[in-house]
């Protein structure tokens, strides 16, 4: 594991290297859930999980199966200081600290302060569809022009971060989140990885000096002056490895959910369906079920496990695969059809437990508002003939570029 792979993620399994199997792994998904659920890859050390009643199981026992990398055999300490800030986020601590950071943030994410927010993500979101479909007919690249630029944008409106950095942001975040390709040099990954890293330190460190000395109405300075329930606040150290995960979990996920749902509407022939009757949440929540943004998530046994006869013993890792989880026959009806009006829909797109995604409402609302108010834009919307290239990650899950032609309703 290098020091700029925290999670154990930044290696797919050789099955899923090339480009064909990582734009749609579910055929391999359904070949493992069938005849390996859980099975121990020796290449990449680490225990890979299927099913979704294993999954669900190893995501709700916090005891068993830590988040915190450190709990790992063989886990060596990052060489520089800026590579290990994102230990010490919610991201990779158990209960009762991960708890404890949670709190800092949480009452950003709850209903009443994104009823709030709503107005501001739908101006957003009109104002980023009026450049990118500006002629009465023709092709945008709806990554680029529209999915990545409102989450990002909405993140730095939360954060009090200036809205024309977001393109530094972008490119900090695909780094963070970028697997490793067999054909590249891995001192090469690391060094852009640490790259980055030090660069998002460099901004994020002067944002919060400057908010402990001028504090301001925003995410930013809630993060940096609230006190824990021992009366501290947040180490710098802490703070920055917050701002950090803020800003790449705030913005990747939601950049890919809304691409993919794109993707899945044009491809099932549903933009018209859903300009009707048909419910767009309800639709996004399949979106979450059928290509799920993130695919997978990173566990460490801390005592011994059986499961389906495999002895995990303590200190191994695992790797839960959502996107497998929420194809599983065994769960949903017809898991391999895309159904925009599921119900119930108890996916794992967002993780389950303790560690229940953090920005989940936030996602769904600006997915529905992107949805909604590009339904409002266009007449036709349709993804162009072109060979997709999936996101450079064993992470997330998406597509780097997604060009489509449309009408306007103008």
């Amino acid at each position: 594991m290098s020091s700029a792979d925290p999670g154990g993620l930044q290696v797919l399994p050789e099955e899923l290297e090339s480009r064909e199997a990582w734009l749609e792994p579910f055929d391999w998904y359904r070949t493992m859930r069938e005849d390996a659920p859980v099975r121990y890859d020796s290449d990449r050390r680490t225990w890979d999980v299927f099913r979704y009643e294993d999954v669900k199981r190893i995501l709700d026992d916090d005891e068993t199966f830590s988040v915190n990398p450190r709990m790992a055999d063989g886990f060596r300490e990052p060489d520089r200081p800026e590579e290990g800030l994102i230990f010490e986020t919610m991201l990779f601590q158990d209960p009762p600290r991960h708890d404890e950071l949670r709190g800092i943030v949480d009452d950003a994410f709850e209903p009443r302060a994104l009823t709030d927010l709503e107005p501001k993500i739908r101006e957003f979101a009109i104002d980023l569809l009026g450049e990118a479909f500006a002629g009465e007919d023709g092709t945008t690249e709806l990554v680029d022009a529209f999915a990545y630029p409102l989450p990002v944008t909405v993140i730095a409106e939360l954060l009090g971060v200036p809205a024309e950095d977001r393109d530094r942001f972008k490119r900090w975040s695909d780094t963070l989140v970028e697997a490793t390709s067999a054909d590249e040099d891995t001192e090469e990954y690391n060094e852009r990885q640490r790259a980055a890293q030090m660069e998002m330190a460099s901004y994020f460190f002067e944002m919060i000096e400057d908010r402990r000395e001028s504090p301001r109405d925003d995410l930013m300075t809630q993060i940096v002056t609230r006190e824990l329930e021992d009366g501290s606040r947040l180490s710098e150290e802490e703070a920055l490895g917050t701002c950090i995960l803020l800003l790449v979990a705030g913005n990747i996920t939601t950049t890919n959910l809304i691409t993919n749902a794109v993707r899945c509407f044009s491809d099932h022939d549903l933009f018209e369906e859903l300009r009707g009757e048909a419910s767009v949440q309800t639709a996004i929540e399949e979106v979450l079920r059928y290509r799920s943004p993130v695919q997978a998530m990173s566990r460490v046994a801390t005592e011994d496990a059986t499961i389906r006869g495999s002895t995990i013993e303590a200190g191994d890792r695992l790797i839960v695969w959502l996107g497998s989880a929420n194809r599983d026959e065994r769960q949903f009806d017809d898991a391999d059809a895309f159904v925009p009006d599921r119900t119930p829909n108890q996916h794992l797109g967002f993780g389950h437990g303790t560690h229940y995604c953090l920005g989940a409402p936030l996602a769904r609302l600006e997915a529905k508002v992107a949805i909604e108010e590009l339904l409002d834009r266009t007449s036709t919307v349709e993804v162009a003939d072109t060979e997709l290239q999936p996101t450079r990650s064993s992470l997330v899950y998406g597509v780097e570029s997604l060009p489509v032609t449309y009408e306007t309703s103008e």
